[in-house]
């Protein structure tokens, strides 16, 4: 039978102040909630054996215990893992899933602060309290901080976000404070907002950031999806097709090949158009022009004129003025009757008036829808920003046969970085840009006076090097 230990009576403590709480007991209550939980680690009394409970003690009987003294005891204690260190062992009773799991311990590169912290063998380590030991605990922690620090990702880096709605009070549906009142009041309480220019809140595009590829590009994709990409592909490729060739109809096709012949004949003529005319009458003045000063005189000529012929100045007799006065007002009268009579034809056809201005308005709406629309679609089209306008890639298309259904036999037919680089251009980040081939400037090679021979030529040297090194290779070739 087990003694039972008398129950300690509990003191009667006043507690009408709030810091005599402090003074409560609750070992008790801590001790009993501290063997409900190793109960549930390692089990109860109850539901193990007797086997597991009791150890039949079967080794000879110590007749004397060893008495160590302090330094042996001192060596003792300091292979022992240290109490500040207990906290991180595993007591649980819960086995690994995992049973070969392999530690790997990496080698610590630097410093060993565990070593410098926590050197028994040293003697201001033993000082629990010191300032150095303390020192190397917070650089410990700093490290370990460092380490573990982690970006956070939760936020959307791309999501628009109001500073007003962080600080209660600056938005109000009516509109009473303004941005720069609330930039102004954010500023003076602390969360002071950095300005930024309105060009960086300016959208460019409404294109989608990041699109989806076509399901047809998949490794394994659905026979439908795939049917639907070689579509697109064809019917993209018969628009260039017949691009190109509308081209070649309305240029090369439209004039005849001739020969450099008849070309060069045809040429000579165009330009050479008027020269022979001009000659002729230059040889007909020269011909006209007397010698020796005598004047030519030929029989049946017309007498000679000026080119710019006297002015006679014939004045207008006065019927011929009244004649002039009455054709104006005739004229005039005729073109008031004119107007009267079409004013009097516009009456009688109002209704195919209105019906004109009507279609007319429907016209200019629909120009306006028109219009309009090409301007909602060119905010998701490209814009030019640089030299080169921007063209769609062509689409990545595995043929049926090179179609593996794995990821491991796959052929690769794109790269991610140069999908990426085209959704930049897409999206109005970068400028459109293309490969540019520079042609190798043709270098001339001369040969040293110091090592030219006498009578040969270069060329006839560079004979003799390429049938030397051709029946090099010939020699070679033998030999294998």
């Amino acid at each position: 039978m087990t003694a039972v230990e008398p129950a300690t009576k509990k003191k009667r403590i006043s507690k009408k102040n709030k810091s005599a709480w402090r003074k409560t007991d609750i070992q008790d209550v801590e001790q009993f909630l501290e063997d409900q939980r190793q109960e549930e680690r390692v089990g109860t009394f109850a539901d193990k054996q007797d086997e597991d409970l009791f150890v039949v003690d079967t080794s000879l009987q110590k007749t004397k215990a060893t008495v160590l003294s302090v330094k042996q005891k001192r060596k003792l204690n300091a292979k022992k893992p240290m109490r500040s260190h207990q906290a991180l062992e595993n007591t649980s009773k819960v086995q690994d899933p995992i049973a070969k799991r392999n530690h790997v311990r990496q080698k610590k590169n630097g410093r060993n602060i565990e070593l410098e912290v926590c050197n028994p063998t040293k003697p201001r380590h033993r000082q629990a309290n010191s300032d150095r030991a303390q020192y190397y605990v917070k650089l410990e922690q700093r490290l370990a901080d460092k380490k573990n620090k982690k970006l956070a990702v939760e936020k959307d880096i791309w999501q628009e976000v109001d500073f007003r709605d962080e600080i209660p009070g600056l938005k109000d549906e009516k509109g009473w404070i303004s941005r720069d009142l609330a930039l102004h009041t954010a500023g003076n309480i602390g969360k002071k907002v950095v300005k930024t220019h309105a060009s960086l809140h300016h959208k460019t595009t409404k294109a989608k950031k990041f699109e989806l590829p076509h399901p047809g590009m998949s490794y394994n994709p659905a026979p439908e999806d795939h049917q639907a990409l070689i579509e697109q592909v064809v019917e993209r490729e018969e628009g260039i097709i017949k691009k190109e060739q509308h081209l070649k109809r309305v240029t090369t096709s439209m004039f005849s090949k001739v020969t450099p012949e008849e070309r060069d004949r045809r040429r000579l003529k165009e330009m050479s158009q008027g020269m022979e005319e001009g000659e002729e009458e230059g040889s007909e003045l020269d011909e006209d022009v007397p010698t020796n000063g005598e004047k030519k005189e030929d029989d049946g000529e017309k007498p000679y004129h000026t080119i710019n012929a006297p002015v006679e100045n014939k004045k207008k007799s006065k019927q011929a003025r009244r004649n002039e006065l009455k054709q104006k007002e005739l004229a005039r009268q005729t073109e008031l009757k004119r107007k009267l009579k079409q004013q009097t034809a516009d009456l009688i056809r109002i209704k195919s008036i209105r019906h004109e201005l009507d279609d007319e308005e429907e016209d200019l709406n629909d120009l306006k829808k028109r219009r309009k629309q090409r301007a909602e679609k060119a905010k998701f089209e490209p814009k030019r920003l640089g030299r080169h306008k921007f063209e769609e890639p062509d689409l990545d298309l595995n043929l049926p046969e090179d179609i593996a259904g794995n990821l491991r036999n796959v052929k690769t037919e794109s790269s991610l970085l140069k999908d990426r680089f085209h959704t930049l251009q897409r999206n109005n980040m970068l400028p459109t840009t293309k490969l540019v081939s520079r042609k190798k400037s043709k270098v001339k090679r001369f040969e040293r006076n110091s090592h030219k021979e006498p009578g040969v030529s270069y060329n006839d040297l560079k004979e003799r090097r390429r049938a030397a090194a051709a029946a090099a290779k010939a020699a070679a070739n033998i030999k294998i």
